[in-house]
């Protein structure tokens, strides 16, 4: 490995805008990125666009800023479409030195045909032969460098000191050496990634709940959560703490501690994380970030009454796993619940006995003092009544006629949003349905 105290390290990440910001990609941006920041270096973002049949520039825009939003800025940024004469100039070079040459419209590199051996980092010394690769080709014409020839010159050219990328390109590696050998460069250090896969252990895909980066942002994941999330997949850096920050993730990385073996893409593990980093949030920009994931009524009413919406947040930020889940559990905040009557009662008792907890708990209710109410003083106001008569007999009926659901927050948590005057008509109305 080369010595970082006299060599500045540089990594790359360098994807082909063939496709959208997948989440697989993110790991190795992150990794790059960690690397490069933990030794003060510098991290390069360079899109591979010489596929110009299969380039777009809406996926390149899609790669920008999914990296922009998970807060993994790059310090140089580069094209390879715009790099033609530098590829030219060292294409030139092998021809004229006789080490690449012109056949059927295409430029080989002669290939030498002996044995490759580079130490990577992750796991250890790899071998391998290369006079089955045969004279590859390495340019349709001078004007048109290929993958192999682009990817050995810009890492040359930008000082690229780590290759950190997926395993699947191992096979490349010894190609991208003879190139590094017939143009004089020197080889960097490699660290191939292990594969992410499914939780059945097969190759990762949308079955398994992986998506592109704007998929998950438009479901309400937070960036802060997907990089923690990423990072220990195929890596852990030992010990049982589980929530690192990205600066965390800067001091604690090391590409020593990354697993040889598949790292496993678990969604329930991410939405995990993710509601960690939910109940984190501070209550007012959580609020203010939830409103584009509810019905435009809904935001009316809450941009109205942000006192109001805030106590909602309060209470469903513990219960939610993503931002597009406030959606699901707080229509009775906004809207009147609906129910059947007969779904009032709790389990074996009659319509006639519900009616009659009901008028009981409004009964205690109205006494109660106007303005704000506590969930401890309705709980107070009624739980006498409740031991005496029965839990479920009592707090089913009562959740029910403010929510309409079989799971919400507790009766006395929802009536305190909701407030005296609306939790009492709500009563009401469910006694008049009996």
């Amino acid at each position: 490995m080369a010595d970082t105290a006299k060599h500045k390290v540089v990594t790359r990440f360098a994807p082909s805008p063939t496709g959208l910001f997948h989440i697989g990609s993110v790991r190795t941006a992150l990794f790059n990125y960690l690397y490069a920041r933990q030794n003060e270096g510098k991290f390069i973002l360079r899109i591979e666009d010489t596929d110009k049949a299969r380039s777009k520039m809406e996926f390149e825009e899609d790669i920008k800023g999914g990296l922009k939003w998970l807060g993994l800025e790059s310090d140089e940024f580069y094209r390879q479409s715009e790099r033609t004469e530098i590829y030219k100039k060292y294409l030139q070079k092998l021809l004229d030195e006789g080490k690449a040459y012109l056949d059927d419209k295409a430029i080989r590199l002669k290939n030498p045909n002996k044995k490759v051996i580079f130490n990577d980092i992750i796991r250890g010394e790899i071998a391998m032969q290369t006079d089955d690769v045969g004279d590859f080709v390495i340019a349709k014409n001078l004007d048109e460098a290929l993958f192999h020839f682009t990817v050995v010159v810009d890492d040359f050219e930008m000082g690229v000191t780590h290759i950190i990328r997926g395993e699947d390109h191992i096979p490349n590696t010894p190609r991208h050496i003879l190139l590094q050998e017939a143009l004089g460069f020197n080889t960097p250090n490699y660290a191939h990634l292990p594969l992410i896969l499914g939780t059945d252990r097969s190759k990762l895909s949308k079955r398994h709940g992986a998506l592109s980066v704007n998929e998950y942002r438009a479901q309400g994941y937070l960036p802060e959560a997907i990089l923690n999330f990423i990072a220990f997949i195929g890596w852990n850096p030992g010990g049982e703490r589980e929530i690192f920050s990205k600066e965390d993730l800067v001091k604690e990385f090391s590409l020593e501690k990354i697993q040889k073996g598949g790292g496993i893409f678990n969604i329930e593990r991410l939405n995990w994380y993710n509601g960690q980093y939910i109940r984190k949030m501070d209550t007012g920009k959580l609020a203010e970030d939830l409103l584009t994931y509810m019905p435009e009524s809904w935001q009316s009413k809450a941009k109205e009454s942000s006192e109001y919406w805030k106590k909602i947040v309060s209470v469903e930020k513990d219960r939610i796993s993503k931002l597009s889940d406030i959606k699901d559990g707080i229509d009775y905040f906004f809207e009147e619940p609906e129910y059947n009557k007969e779904k009032l009662s709790w389990k074996g008792s009659s319509l006639d006995k519900t009616k009659q907890h009901l008028q009981a708990i409004v009964n205690m209710l109205k006494v109660l003092p106007e303005g704000e109410l506590s969930p401890e003083q309705i709980k107070q106001a009624v739980w006498d009544y409740v031991e005496k008569e029965g839990r479920g007999e009592v707090l089913w009926p009562f959740r029910l006629s403010l929510t309409g659901r079989d799971k919400s927050p507790d009766p006395f948590t929802v009536s305190s949003i909701l407030g005296k005057q609306k939790t009492i008509q709500r009563l009401e109305h469910a006694i008049a349905k009996i």
